[in-house]
Parts: structure tokens; C-alpha cells; sequence
């Protein structure tokens, strides 16, 4: 047989699969000795951003440079999170924004971007609506709204924070909310519980994830509460914001280590790196820290990269990891008017965006690749978990390419035809 493809032969031994494909005709017969194009399509690994700039733009709204922003993030990522604020998505009871939301969502999912709804249930940003009203009819709305979205998004977003910060939601103090009394009384599993129960009814099929940026004990305790008590979590998500700078490989791995022992997949929901000035080590809660500008410098720029490159190598290279979201692919709009962009507020490329292509789009990637069939028309490949397709090497320009699959830890084999 001939030398096999080995792509992404960089990255960590656990991420990568093989498949030997045969290639045959039309009339089955293998083609031997031949000429075929290989290139993956698509990461199993979920690489991710917010999708937030881009809801005017697929609702019609067009800001100069909304495009070129819009290309830059389908290039890079192939998940992207929405989102589903409830005070913001509902601002007035019975008018939800589900049109303009379910226009972003398929504008990316034509584009081959996963979709993530964020979030479900959450303190903060609950409806000013809600205010004032009984338990019960918080309780009921909650519900309603669960399923709700979950239902009538299912198949374009079958992946949500089912809910958001759970440890702090009943203490929590900074705003009034409908949301922190019914968590006060009902208590935080059986919030959990709400929502994960409602979220799987309207669909069966989906993804969801537990989510918070408080990675002490208290986290570990709610989790390990929440598998006794028998609800079922598709993934645990941890935040890492780093305005104040980075955690270090370290402290990721030691993070990565404590959450993989419950066997549930960990999903590093929320990554921030910032690109200026780092926000001073005092502050405790990132919120308290407002500035009205913050800007970018070449210096900080250079420390973001090389902070963005090590924190995807130590995460991809854990194995409980199974996908990554950067929170914001440009400085414009950007939380806490921060500079975490991988973009400037211009819309040029910063040494981040680069560097994550690099690492993305590169090193853990097989480009178009030409090779031959052996004798039995196969042909071997080896590379980063994920979708691949071969199509003829000469010919029609537009023969539809074969799909298959590289799957991680598995040496497989797989049957194509091509014209």
C-alpha cells in the first residue's frame, strides 16, 4: 500500500484518527493506481466564537465592515454562540426576537458553523417584566421560555448553556432580578434540574451544558450534587476570562484535571486574553472595572498571541477538553469595552487572529492534498479528528468530492465512490 497521508502531525497524539478509504467508479470497481485529492473539511474539536456582531448583518442591518468581519469568523471557527438574553430577546412579554435570531443561525449553518444558544436560565439580564411577580409564574414563565427557544430552534441550535452561574444565583445581589428569588427558594439543583428537564423534553437531541466562571470547590460541589441527584449534563463549562492576565499552562491543566474526573466532557465556554494594558489584579469582580477607552498596543498585541497559542496548545492538548469559545472576534462592541478581539475595532487581523489560524487552519489541518491509489484503490489517512473529502485530482472541476470521516483514537475504513 502507499505512504499514508499524516496530517496534523503536530498535534496531540489523543486528537487524531485514521481511515483508509477505498476508492471506487460508478460500476464499484476500485480505482487502482489513480490520481485523488484529499483535504479535511471540518475539526470534530469545536473551535468557537461569539456570533453576536453578526445578528444586524443577517438582519439586513449592514455596518461598513460587518462582511469582511463576518468572512474572517466562518474562516476561523466552526461553532459560534448567539445570544439569547432573556430581557433582551424578550423584551416585552409575548415578543420574542426569534426571527432576527433564527436569521443569524441559518446564515451560519449554510456557512457549516455549529450554532450555540447561550443562555437558558440566568440572574442576570432576566426580564424587567418578571419583576414583582409570584414565584410560581416566574416558575412557569421560565419554563415556557425553555421550551420555547429549545423547541423552535431544534436542528438549527441543538447546543445550549442550559443555565448560566448557578453557584452565585441565589445570592446574587448587583441587580434585581426575578430569578435570583426562585433560585433562593426552589435551591440550585432543583434549578438545574428546571432547566435541563425542559431544555431535553423540547429536544432530545440536545446538547447542554452546565456553565459558570466560579472554578472553585463550590462549582465541584454543585456538580457532583447534580449527578447524584441523577440530572444528566451533556458538558461542563468553565469560563476563563483573563483581563487581569494569563492563568499559565499550569493552572489550566490543574482546572482541566479537577472538572474531567466527574467524565463529563469539558467545554472552556468563555476565553478571553486581553491586548493592552491587563486590568489591575485588585479588581474581584471584572464588572466593577469601567473605563471608556482601552485600547490595543502593539506590545499587548504581541502577549495576546503568543498567551492565545499556548492557552489552545495546553487545552486541546487535555483530553477531556472537547471545544474551546473565544469571547469576541473583534474589539469593537467587545465585553467590558476590553481589547480581546481577535480583530481590531478596524477590522484588520491582530497577531492573535494569525496565530490561531496558524495553529487551526494549519498545523492541525490537512490542506488539499494530492495522492495516489495503491493497487486495491485505497488510500490512507491519518490526521486531527473530523470531516474529510476526496475528489478526482483531474476531470470535472465540479464532480461532487466524497465525504468521510477521521475519528478520534480510531483506526477505521471507509468505501467512496467518485466519477
Amino acid at each position: 500500500m502507499n505512504r499514508p497521508i499524516d496530517a496534523a502531525a503536530g498535534s496531540p497524539e489523543h486528537r487524531r484518527g485514521s481511515t483508509t478509504i477505498i476508492v471506487t467508479g460508478t460500476d464499484g470497481a476500485p480505482l487502482a493506481d489513480t490520481e485523488v485529492v484529499v483535504e479535511q473539511t471540518r475539526h470534530e474539536f469545536g473551535f468557537g466564537n461569539i456570533g453576536f456582531d453578526l445578528v444586524p448583518m443577517a438582519d439586513g442591518r449592514v455596518a461598513p465592515g460587518d462582511e469582511e468581519l463576518a468572512a474572517r469568523l466562518v474562516e476561523l471557527f466552526n461553532v459560534a454562540t448567539l445570544p439569547f438574553y432573556w430581557r433582551d430577546f424578550e423584551p416585552e412579554r409575548g415578543q420574542p426576537r426569534t426571527a432576527e435570531l433564527r436569521r443569524t443561525a441559518e446564515w451560519l449553518h449554510q456557512r457549516g458553523v455549529a450554532v450555540k444558544g447561550h443562555p437558558l436560565a440566568w440572574h442576570t439580564l432576566a426580564p424587567e417584566w418578571l419583576l414583582d411577580r409570584p414565584l410560581d409564574d416566574v416558575e412557569t414563565a421560565l419554563r415556557a421560555r425553555i421550551r420555547r427557544e429549545v423547541g423552535e430552534f431544534a436542528g438549527l441550535i441543538d447546543m445550549w448553556d442550559a443555565i448560566n452561574e448557578v453557584v452565585i444565583m441565589p445570592v446574587f445581589e448587583a441587580e434585581d432580578n426575578a430569578i435570583t428569588p426562585l433560585a433562593r427558594a426552589r435551591g440550585r439543583i432543583d434549578m438545574i434540574r428546571l432547566a435541563v428537564e425542559e431544555a431535553r423534553a423540547a429536544n432530545p437531541a440536545a446538547t447542554l451544558l452546565l456553565n459558570d466562571f466560579d472554578l472553585s470547590s463550590a462549582y465541584e460541589c454543585l456538580i457532583e450534587g447534580v449527578l447524584e441527584a441523577g440530572i444528566r449534563i451533556d458538558a461542563i463549562g468553565l469560563q476563563t476570562h483573563m483581563h487581569q492576565g494569563f492563568r499559565g499552562e499550569e493552572a489550566l491543566v490543574a482546572i482541566a484535571d479537577r472538572f474531567a474526573r466527574y467524565g463529563v466532557p469539558l467545554h472552556f465556554t468563555e476565553t478571553s486574553l486581553v491586548s493592552g494594558d491587563l486590568m489591575p489584579a485588585h479588581i474581584e469582580d471584572l464588572n466593577d472595572w469601567q473605563v471608556d477607552e482601552w485600547p490595543s498596543t502593539p506590545e499587548g498585541e504581541a502577549r495576546q498571541a503568543d498567551e492565545l497559542e499556548r492557552h489552545y496548545r495546553t487545552l486541546v492538548g487535555h483530553p477531556a477538553v472537547e471545544a474551546i469559545t473565544y469571547w469576541g472576534i473583534t474589539d469593537r462592541g467587545a465585553w467590558l469595552n476590553a481589547p480581546i478581539g481577535l480583530l481590531r475595532a478596524d477590522g484588520t487581523p491582530k497577531p492573535s487572529y494569525d496565530a490561531l489560524h496558524r495553529l487551526v487552519k494549519r498545523e492541525w489541518w490537512l490542506p488539499p492534498t494530492t495522492v495516489r491509489t495503491d493497487a486495491a484503490g485505497r488510500v490512507s489517512v491519518r490526521g486531527f479528528a473530523g470531516d474529510y473529502a476526496v475528489r478526482p485530482a483531474r476531470g470535472r472541476a465540479d464532480a461532487t468530492p466524497a465525504a468521510f470521516t477521521v475519528a478520534r483514537g480510531v483506526s477505521g475504513e471507509a468505501s467512496v465512490t467518485l466519477p
